[in-house]
């Protein structure tokens, strides 16, 4: 019996080995033959049995446009698309830089520190102070993110002494007690208006709309929501969660305006703002909003993402990021609102370039959505990939959301934050500024030449001359 599988392990060994040994030396045999024969099919072919079809066709549709209306087809339903928009195309912050100080003024030494704290809605009773001018936006428990997301991001937005938006789903009682900094996002729904999170916060966002959805609801059914985010939202066994358009029947700025004022009654004075998307109409929304009485205005651009969102929402409603900052800022300069009321920026905003150029713009804060994701993850995406897609390890109804460690994404999210305000000083230090608040458009020109005309800062290719408008 030894013989015998002596015998047969020897053959085995050399069957590999003559088998390695016509690779080595026959793979170029191999691969001349597969070539020729695929090359004798794509090349003879007519073009219209042709597989290279493909090429003229996707180049036409687009590789994601041909998935989704092949998607549309198999499903006849609305699309969700996870994570952002298509709008590449639209204008963003690339063609602006920065102005250098190097002659006169001189940089600022890099052992200096520079102050980048921020005050949101200095006219309320209770202003938010926070350490830098970066928050991470309203990702919601159940609806977009785990448990262990949340939980993560709440304990980096302490660690770094910023604050993190609840979003429109469930409120973890853990949450609350990790972040340091809270703003409540007061949707939609039934679940976001309890007293108590209310007199917690350290600032409410009346959500009216989003880039990536407008001022669309959703209806979530009971089969695609499970586990424990039904029961911190006070769903019943069978009920379906829903995200509605209005906060009441047959609303009215009226009645936001009266909303607002109890809503800073029970808060004691927090600031009291609102979120919306950003579009065509930005200066009579803002218009709008001021007469509601608010301490900040949140506008989130047409690059912005979510969860899920329809694609025909996601590309072709609202305005580019970039214009919505400009406009936004020059409004409130022109109502004589500016300092007096927080503008937050969001959507499309990846980079810390990206980050301090809405600052420059005339932003106060940022949002921090989609890049807050993915630093988050960091290389826990490893346990999705390569078969899955990586937000499969933070969605909540992803399916490996329960390998996510708490405490590596605490690390990978408070690095993140870290290493973006340390490059925001660098950049501060580099056109020879102590503080965020020297920071304007002053300091900025652009290589586009409509750019430049459109913000009102100089053009690279003239000499430089203040265009500030």
């Amino acid at each position: 019996m030894a013989n015998l599988f002596f015998y047969l392990t020897f053959a085995m060994m050399s069957l590999l080995f003559v088998v390695l040994i016509f690779m080595l030396v026959g793979w170029r045999w191999i691969m001349k033959i597969i070539v020729k024969k695929a090359g004798k099919i794509i090349l003879t072919d007519s073009y219209q049995e042709n597989i290279i079809e493909l090429m003229p066709g996707l180049r036409h549709m687009g590789i994601q446009n041909m998935l989704e209306n092949s998607l549309r087809a198999e499903t006849g339903a609305v699309l969700f698309r996870p994570l952002g928009g298509s709008s590449k195309k639209w204008p963003h912050l690339e063609p602006i830089t920065f102005i250098p100080a190097q002659t006169s003024p001189f940089p600022v030494d890099g052992e200096a520190e520079v102050d980048v704290a921020v005050t949101i809605g200095p006219n309320a009773k209770k202003p938010m102070e926070i350490k830098i001018p970066l928050m991470i936006s309203g990702m919601a428990f159940g609806i977009a993110l785990s448990e262990q997301a949340r939980l993560s991001l709440a304990e980096a937005a302490q660690k770094t002494g910023t604050a993190i938006n609840s979003g429109e789903g469930g409120i973890l009682p853990e949450e609350l007690k990790t972040a340091g900094k809270y703003i409540l996002q007061f949707s939609k729904t039934e679940w976001a208006k309890d007293e108590n999170v209310i007199k917690r916060a350290d600032m409410i966002e009346i959500k009216l709309g989003q880039g990536a959805l407008a001022g669309m609801g959703k209806k979530i059914p009971p089969e695609s929501l499970k586990g424990r985010a039904r029961e911190v939202m006070g769903l019943k066994e069978n009920q379906e969660a829903i995200i509605h358009e209005h906060f009441c029947e047959n609303q009215t700025l009226v009645d936001l305006k009266l909303l607002l004022e109890e809503l800073r009654v029970i808060s004691g004075g927090v600031p009291i703002g609102v979120k919306i998307g950003a579009g065509g109409k930005i200066e009579e929304d803002i218009d709008h909003l001021l007469f509601m009485g608010v301490d900040f205005i949140a506008i989130d651009g047409g690059q912005a993402a979510m969860h899920g969102a329809p694609p025909i929402l996601f590309d072709d409603f609202g305005i580019p990021t970039l214009h919505a900052v400009v406009r936004a800022a020059n409004h409130l300069e022109k109502r004589n609102m500016k300092g007096k009321i927080s503008l937050i920026v969001s959507g499309g905003l990846l980079v810390p370039g990206h980050f301090l150029k809405v600052l420059a713009l005339g932003a106060d804060a940022v949002y921090l959505g989609s890049s807050m994701l993915f630093a988050l993850a960091h290389d826990q995406v490893l346990n999705a990939l390569p078969f899955e897609p990586p937000t499969q390890a933070i969605w909540y109804d992803g399916k490996f959301k329960d390998q996510f460690k708490v405490e590596d994404g605490v690390k990978a999210a408070e690095k993140f934050l870290t290493a973006s305000t340390e490059e925001i000083k660098m950049a501060l230090r580099a056109m020879g500024k102590r503080s965020l608040k020297e920071l304007s458009r002053k300091d900025l020109v652009s290589y586009d030449e409509l750019t430049a005309k459109m913000i009102g800062i100089p053009f690279s290719f003239e000499p430089w001359e203040d265009k500030q408008v």
